[in-house]
Order: C-alpha cells, then sequence, then structure tokens
C-alpha cells in the first residue's frame, strides 16, 4: 500500500488570504515570554493554557536563525569564541575610607 504525500509550497498563498497591511512579526517579541491561550467550549467550559519557552531556552532573531538552524551550529560558534574570551582576572575592590 502506498502514501501520496502531498507537499504544499510555502511560497504559494491561496487567494482568499487577504494581508493588505499586515505587518510581519508585528507580535513576535511580545510572544518571546510566553503567552495564554483561551479556549471557550461550546458546553460553556473555558480552557486556559499558558505557554512559556522551556528553561534555559534561548529564542534566536529571524536573521540570525538563518545563519544557526540548530542547537548544534550555535553551541559550534559560541565555544569558539569562548576561546578567544580571555580568563577574567579576579578583581579587587577597595573600600572608602580604606
Amino acid at each position: 500500500m502506498t502514501e501520496k504525500i502531498q507537499t504544499i509550497d510555502d511560497e504559494v498563498m491561496r487567494a482568499e488570504y487577504e494581508f493588505t497591511g499586515g505587518v510581519r512579526g508585528k507580535h513576535y517579541r511580545a510572544l518571546q515570554g510566553g503567552y495564554t491561550i483561551t479556549i471557550h467550549n461550546a458546553d460553556g467550559t473555558t480552557l486556559v493554557k499558558e505557554v512559556k519557552p522551556a528553561e534555559g531556552a534561548i529564542i534566536l532573531d529571524p536573521d540570525v536563525r538563518e545563519y544557526f538552524p540548530d542547537s548544534e551550529s550555535v553551541n559550534a560558534t559560541l565555544r569558539s569564541l569562548i576561546q578567544l574570551i580571555p580568563t577574567k582576572r579576579k578583581t579587587t575592590t577597595k573600600k572608602r575610607g580604606t
């Protein structure tokens, strides 16, 4: 038995979609911190779901994501940058009046 898989081209939009005046990424920054979904069911009940980024999640801006498509590429690049950072020196702070 073979299964047909339909491929959808992301660049093709249906004629009934109307985006005149739309702004790409308008709510991007606001959603990075998490958001709430409220679903009102036909039976009168309401379901509220909090959606938050996973602990330790790093959100990349779209222009950066073009260069770093996955975690491995981000980590490899950051590890190479870490090698360029001089080791931290201990700084001594002097108290006033001493």
